[in-house]
């Protein structure tokens, strides 16, 4: 199926026992770059992630924010620099003295230069993390997939509504195409007549005019060529493959088509559809930049 390249996923819940938060989203972009915000204690998991998203993402520019609680669980070491705590207890107590203020030095008060205190715990168990953060990972992503295949439906609705609206016009230039030919092989004729009046007209010349005019406006080929490119496209938008690069190009060969189309035609109302078609194809190639 089809996906967007723009989505959104998150996953928030209780895994082993401690609260999870792995959110993803993603706009468009040319590649796969992924931008990666994880807690210090998760640092060692984020090639893991690259690897996680990688497998289930081809293409956008990707951002992912990963928070794990922290395990109640891990004994915490906590020391304090009493060097430094007496240093502070000496200034504050010199600033009592020096202005005459009220010594109310209190641990509380001591508590507020955290740079006294030395907090260390023991190294998380890197296996039992990486279980966490996996599963959130995919539940995320199963999440910001669901949204991409919404969005990608609606994309592929609208890229073959307006290719079949080009067929359409494809048809109409098909139809009146010939019409022209013989519109111009008449308007040749009256010319001529008007010209030369009374002399005899060689019907054979008119014919080899009409016959060249008509050459050089043919546009079967084009429009053939349109109605096959079409035919890919369609393919393509009901495949399960990513599929976003090759449509980009097969739109800039269905414009190449429509340009020579438009070089060919030398009827205003032919021109009118040539412009239709090529509006219709550059809606075509908006819809698709958005496409995985």
């Amino acid at each position: 199926m089809i996906r967007s390249m723009t989505g959104y996923g998150r996953f928030e819940g209780v895994i082993n026992g401690r609260m999870t938060v792995f959110e993803i989203k993603a706009v468009n972009h040319r590649y796969l770059e992924l931008q990666c915000r994880v807690p210090r204690s998760c640092g060692f998991l984020e090639e893991k992630i690259r690897e996680l998203v990688s497998s289930r993402i081809n293409r956008g520019k990707i951002d992912v924010f990963v928070s794990v609680e922290a395990d109640e669980n891990i004994a915490a070491d906590v020391r304090v620099n009493h060097s430094l705590a007496a240093g502070y207890v000496k200034a504050l107590r010199e600033l009592c003295s020096t202005y005459e203020l009220k010594d109310d030095v209190s641990v509380l008060a001591l508590s507020r230069y955290s740079d006294i205190f030395t907090v260390s715990k023991a190294p998380e168990n890197e296996e039992a993390l990486t279980e966490i953060v996996m599963e959130a990972g995919q539940k995320a992503i199963d999440d910001f997939i669901a949204m991409r295949e919404r969005e990608g439906e609606k994309l592929a609705a609208d890229v073959l509504g307006r290719g079949k609206t080009i067929l359409d016009l494809v048809s109409e230039i098909e139809e009146r195409s010939p019409v022209t030919v013989e519109e111009y092989r008449k308007k040749l004729y009256d010319r001529i007549k008007e010209v030369l009046e009374d002399t005899t007209i060689d019907p054979q010349r008119i014919l080899t005019e009409a016959a060249i005019f008509a050459d050089k406006t043919a546009v079967n080929e084009e429009t053939v060529r349109l109605r096959s490119h079409y035919a890919q496209l369609e393919t393509m938008l009901s495949g399960n493959e990513p599929a976003g690069r090759k449509l980009d190009f097969i739109v800039q060969e269905m414009n190449r088509e429509a340009n020579t189309i438009g070089s060919k035609v030398c009827d205003a109302e032919l021109a009118h559809k040539v412009v239709d078609i090529k509006a219709e194809i550059e809606k075509i190639r908006e819809q698709i930049q958005n496409i995985e």
